[in-house]
């Protein structure tokens, strides 16, 4: 099968570069691996960021990367990248004219309106996955939300022509309901771990203190909750925590230290900025327990990560947590400092309980969330949508 992989901003050449590389561009370049290692032949289409980029890199065997011109060629934020869709659209246009893939996958609203416009004139099925959607991030985000106006009718008329919408989680397949896209188009299929990558260490690793770690990990935005944890952390006075994440000049990074200071646990939290992909599975490895405790999430990489890598998760009760987490991990209210620090207190006083909670984690991650078997339900979309026929529902276990 000849796989297009729409990825307008996310290149999944930046996870080789290290800090970089954001959730979207580690999906893809997984699932171009994945895809690739079943026999296909992926091309992913990413836009050029920089003159020195050559048109196309060889990621890995069966892997290409096409870099698009569209827009200047340098570094740009994606919410400023709507305009250079007309000329993303012409180039996929040009090259599926001479070399039609069998299907498209667009990811994120941006790459499904260029992968739309694209196949006007070259007909060929288009998967979606949209990794985020405006309803949600409107909702919580509000002012600081910095998506183009136009977002969330672009994503409503995606969700209606596109021949399947794939979900991240049961919480984002109700929300695509709201937004009028016919439900027997929309299946769910969650994102994968490196098993390979992540898995459970026996050795203390390097730089782990004395105290309980506890580990926050991912960007630094007010939504992502980790107020709420240096908050927490007054009332577990055992433990240190650790973040990681953002850049230490952030205003966000800069108000949560301030934060820190304040409540007198500068000498309990350490803010150690970005961390390259490759120092990830250390990084988690060596803490107690995973704290992630959003507003909302649309699916939550890294909660998987670490229970793939044996370390128990406390987790808000949001998006994709409620497929991942439930029942091996503890799930809670988000934004209640005194809520979760009880939870982590109870935590760390049972070493049963860590373990119980490790070995479930690793269970349940291995039961579903290895690239393998991400990467064959959504092969069996693909087959479904080029014979015309609907997909099959496909949902994620508890």
């Amino acid at each position: 099968m000849k796989i297009a992989l729409v990825s307008e901003h996310a290149s999944p050449l930046a996870t080789l570069r290290g800090a970089d590389a954001g959730g979207q561009s580690v999906h893809v370049a997984a699932l171009a691996n994945s895809l690739a290692e079943r026999g296909h032949d992926v091309v992913v289409y990413t836009r050029r960021a920089d003159t020195r980029q050559p048109d196309q890199v060889t990621m890995a065997s069966g892997v290409v990367v096409d870099h698009v011109p569209a827009g200047p060629p340098e570094s740009l934020p994606k919410d400023e990248l709507l305009p250079y869709m007309p000329s993303f659209a012409a180039h996929l246009a040009r090259h599926w004219k001479t070399d039609r893939p069998h299907i498209v996958h667009a990811h994120h609203w941006m790459s499904g309106l260029a992968a739309l416009g694209a196949t006007r004139h070259v007909k060929v099925p288009i998967v979606q996955s949209y990794h985020a959607l405006a309803t949600t991030d409107q909702r919580w985000q509000k002012g600081d939300d910095t998506s183009p106006p136009e977002r969330y009718a672009i994503e409503e008329e995606i969700g209606r022509r596109a021949n399947v919408i794939i979900a991240n989680c049961t919480q984002e397949a109700r929300e695509l309901q709201t937004m009028r896209v016919p439900v027997r188009n929309v299946c769910v299929v969650p994102r994968g771990v490196d098993l390979k990558v992540f898995r459970p260490s026996r050795r203390r690793p390097a730089g782990a203190g004395t105290r309980p770690r506890l580990l926050s990990l991912g960007r630094t935005m007010p939504h992502k909750g980790v107020e709420t944890i240096i908050q927490a952390l007054r009332e577990v006075p055992q433990a240190e925590l650790v973040i990681a994440g953002g850049n230490m000049k952030d205003p966000e990074v800069v108000r949560l230290r301030k934060l820190a200071a304040t409540l007198e646990l500068d000498d309990r939290v350490k803010m150690v900025g970005k961390v390259s992909r490759k120092n990830v599975p250390a990084l988690v490895s060596s803490a107690t327990v995973l704290v992630t405790v959003p507003w909302y999430e649309s699916f939550g990489m890294v909660p998987l990560e670490a229970m793939a890598s044996g370390v128990p998760v406390v987790a808000s009760a949001v998006g994709g947590h409620l497929d991942t987490v439930t029942g091996a991990g503890i799930l809670v209210r988000p934004r209640h400092p005194r809520t979760l620090a009880r939870v982590l207190n109870g935590l760390l006083e049972s070493e049963q309980l860590r373990r119980d909670l490790a070995s479930a984690g690793v269970k349940r991650v291995r039961a579903k969330y290895g690239w393998p078997q991400v990467a064959a339900q959504t092969e069996r979309i693909y087959r479904r949508a080029i014979a015309g026929r609907d997909p099959i529902s496909t949902t994620v276990g508890r």
